[in-house]
């Protein structure tokens, strides 16, 4: 099946004009565009085809701008229109990591033989095909041929780093870069219905030439979740090995060989595919193996899209309808899960084709490595453990209330298709608060941030007064599970583990303790109960008991001369 894939891709790239093949071809599968040769590739088939458009969208990093290009049957590109004759949406986005880019040339292709051989995609009838060129700008113009030390081609390639060294594929929730706020912007213009961001993968050696990383049954949830893993992917699998290319899910085996099973990867919304999730559209990592020869990498992804286009055509006006209800359900949901562990338990058994492993005499140190066996294949039953549960839980707020100096989260709920309201008035509220009791903080950062974990939290109830402009922000909308996972101090990539409220962690007044010393004597003596809990505190931690300063700040944290505003969360849960 495989050669007769290959054989189809031929008669299509073989019809077209010699003007419009791609380096992939001329090399004979052993290089990739640059970044000026890509956009010019793009540009060509734009002028020469009136069904395909390039824009310049937002900046990057880079300071080049991100590139969008449509593909419209019918010449229309305004996005509302077509949605408005409910053509559905495919956004493809290439080169998040440029040392992998598969995509890049897959996508070239797949656009020209649309535009070159219409009548051979009828699918484009009603769709929308989008795609981002290249979306690490910076690290496509950083190019090299020794970074992806164990890659199998191309010849030269991107850096994973963007123009500022982030990883992209670490920024949709947080959006540090440029090029994750033009990300969103078109994002949400599109509103896609299907989503593919193309990668090659590390890790363990096997057979399968491409392999799928997309968000959790469970974290997706409800119909749409459903219908991801019981209608969706089972067609992908079936497309892909009908085209030549058998697939697998993603395989997370990292510290043990993927014979004795492995655990779905935790699509969380800092990745593009878990970003997506949250506004309820269906994506995919596609993520070939870095051993295979890059024109089998290249021709398998084209399988993948090429199925994407094939399945949108075939279950848009169902899939169509699913977003559409589960927008409006979740309006009215009333729990959100903001945290999640994996069930060791529970398992999917899948068969797995790979390749057994041994352990031989490292040539470099002398002792024993990790080697897999390609004179040994296997094919067996695994335990695939792909459910997922929720452990922190929140029941949704009225509304949050944001005072307006936030303005960095402000902009981004507004980035993110998040309606937001002002105060008109200085308002007294009673409102749920978060005060943050403990967390733990790496030594080293990670993607330009200390972030978060182990986050514990207490509530109290509390009347507070906002002032005019503080900003109310409605839990009663479309996305608001955008809202809550990114507000909610527990939730795994919220704003507080990414450190967008690090400032309330440190107290900016404090007290002399040789002056405290005789303003702490009265108020014990003016305060039973402050008196009591200081007592239980000594007898239940004999160090406390012994240290002065320790016995001073209890009783400081526990007076009215602690400042209001230290570890008290700066969201605010208005719950009636």
């Amino acid at each position: 099946m495989r050669l007769l894939f290959l054989l189809f891709l031929f008669i299509l790239t073989s019809s077209a004009n010699a003007q419009y093949k791609t380096r992939f071809e001329t090399s004979g599968g052993k290089q990739t565009p640059t970044y000026e040769e890509g956009i010019e590739f793009y540009k060509l088939l734009a002028k020469d085809f009136p069904q395909i458009q390039i824009t310049e969208k937002g900046l990057t990093d880079s300071g080049k701008p991100l590139h969008l290009v449509l593909y419209s049957k019918n010449k229309t590109f305004d996005i509302k229109k077509l949605k408005s004759q409910q053509k559905a949406v495919f956004l493809i986005n290439n080169a998040i990591h440029p040392g992998e880019p598969d995509g890049v040339d897959a996508s070239m292709m797949l656009l020209r033989d649309i535009a070159v051989n219409p009548e051979k995609f009828p699918e484009l009838d009603n769709l929308v095909l989008a795609i981002i060129p290249f979306y690490n700008i910076g690290g496509t113009l950083n190019r090299n041929s020794t970074t992806r030390t164990n890659q199998e081609g191309p010849e030269e390639y991107g850096f994973r780093g963007n123009a500022r060294n982030y990883d992209l594929n670490r920024d949709f929730i947080k959006s540090d870069t440029k090029n994750a706020r033009s990300f969103a912007a078109i994002f949400h213009e599109l509103d896609p219905d299907l989503f593919a961001d193309t990668h090659v993968s590390n890790g363990a050696d096997y057979q399968y030439v491409i392999t799928l990383d997309y968000a959790q049954k469970d974290k997706l949830g409800g119909k749409l979740g459903f219908f991801n893993d019981k209608v969706f992917l089972p067609y992908m699998y079936k497309h892909l090995k009908e085209s030549g290319f058998e697939a697998t899910p993603y395989v997370n085996s990292w510290g043990q060989t993927p014979d004795k099973g492995f655990v779905q990867f935790p699509d969380w919304p800092r990745y593009s595919t878990g970003y997506a999730a949250l506004f309820h559209t269906i994506g995919v990592m596609t993520e070939t193996h870095m051993l295979k020869p890059y024109d089998k990498r290249v021709a398998s992804t084209y399988a993948y899209l090429l199925g994407n286009v094939k399945f949108l055509a075939r279950n848009r006006k169902e899939l169509l309808k699913l977003r559409k209800d589960t927008k409006e359900a979740v309006k009215k949901q009333e729990k959100f899960a903001v945290t999640w562990e994996v069930n060791k338990v529970k398992n999917t058994q899948i068969e797995f084709k790979g390749f057994e492993s041994e352990y031989i005499t490292s040539k470099v140190s002398g002792v024993q490595r990790l080697s897999y066996n390609r004179s040994k294949p296997f094919t067996k039953k695994i335990p695939f453990y792909d459910t997922y549960m929720s452990v922190d839980e929140v029941t949704k707020p009225v509304a949050y209330i944001i005072p307006q100096g936030w303005h960095n989260v402000i902009d981004l709920m507004k980035l993110n298709g998040v309606e937001v309201t002002q105060l008109e008035k200085d308002t007294e509220m009673e409102v749920e608060t978060y005060y943050i009791e403990d967390l733990e903080t790496p030594k080293l950062p990670f993607e330009g941030h200390y972030w978060h974990t182990s986050v514990k939290t207490k509530t109290v109830n509390q009347r507070v007064t906002f002032k005019k402009g503080d900003w109310y922000i409605p839990v009663n909308q479309w996305t608001n599970r955008y809202i809550v996972e990114t507000l909610e101090p527990k939730g795994v990539d919220s704003f507080f583990k990414w450190n967008f409220f690090d400032t309330i962690l440190q107290s900016k007044e404090h007290y002399s303790a040789y002056v405290f010393e005789d303003l702490a004597a009265e108020l014990l003596a003016k305060d039973v109960s402050l008196r009591i809990k200081l007592a239980d505190k000594r007898k239940s931690d004999p160090e406390f008991a012994k240290s002065s300063s320790a016995q001073l700040d209890f009783i400081y944290d526990n007076s009215p001369y602690r400042e209001k505003e230290y570890m008290r969360y700066p969201v605010f849960r208005l719950m009636k």
